[in-house]
């Protein structure tokens, strides 16, 4: 990987982006990275753990690329294949925020299932300011996330939001010092991790399932669920714990 750092941690992987002569801009060879990384977590699912470096997520798409690209490259989907591939891994992904998430690194960090800033973050959609609309889930995903009034000025206005704004509208749910972001991550990938692995992924999917798939969805998830080890195994111990409170309160 030339774009990217990776760190294997067992039941998470954590990458960051890094391109800092360049703010972190995705180009087509961090886009076929994070496909490589897609490819590995789809065939071993761990939690994924998205970050920066030098102090910014994601500075938007790489522009000396983005101008010379076409009616056929827009056509292909090149950043919304990839944000959408994110999204649908199987267990969640979390993006840890610093600085700028802009544009391209904005849409990939509302393909996360959370996000967590810092005071010094910058988020939103200047697309239009270039003359080209946010065409990898910003349109949809951002609308959301945050409601209709705030995802449009958003959008048609270029509004940037700060930590402080991000947190009110709920686009991040926590806001950490910079040097203490990415144990923020690692915290709240601990608190998923000790749920049963099945049980979030099957609760992952049936979340994305659209409205008419329900509940149908839920009960025939429920039935999977219903016969693993894991429920019986975790159920036992729950009910063992709880008669064991009972009797040390006699």
């Amino acid at each position: 990987m030339e774009t990217l750092k990776i760190d294997d941690g067992g039941d998470r992987l954590s990458v960051q982006l890094h391109r800092p002569e360049v703010r972190n801009a995705i180009d087509q060879q961090m886009v076929d990275e994070l496909h490589l990384v897609c490819t590995d977590l789809e065939r071993d699912p761990r939690i994924l753990i998205l970050s920066g470096t030098g102090g910014v997520f994601a500075s938007g798409a790489d522009i000396a690329q983005l101008k010379e690209r076409r009616r056929d490259d827009a056509l292909a989907g090149i950043n919304s294949r990839l944000f959408s591939r994110i999204a649908q891994l199987p267990l969640p992904v979390i993006a840890a925020l610093d600085g700028y998430a802009l544009g391209g690194g904005a849409e990939l960090a509302f393909a996360a299932d959370f996000r967590l800033g810092t005071p010094e973050l910058k988020i939103g959609n200047p697309e239009t300011g270039l003359g080209i609309l946010p065409a990898a889930g910003a349109t949809w995903r951002l609308r959301e996330l945050v409601g209709e009034p705030l995802a449009k000025e958003i959008l048609l206005t270029g509004r940037v939001l700060n930590a402080e704004e991000a947190l009110a509208a709920r686009l991040i749910t926590e806001i950490h010092p910079a040097d203490a972001l990415l144990q923020a991550a690692h915290k709240l990938a601990d608190r998923i991790a000790r749920q049963d692995p099945l049980a979030t992924r099957i609760t992952k999917s049936v979340f994305r399932a659209p409205r008419e798939a329900h509940p149908m969805i839920d009960q025939l998830a429920q039935g999977i669920l219903f016969e693993s080890d894991a429920k019986f195994e975790r159920m036992q111990a729950f009910l063992t714990r709880k008669d064991t409170d009972r009797k040390k309160k006699k």
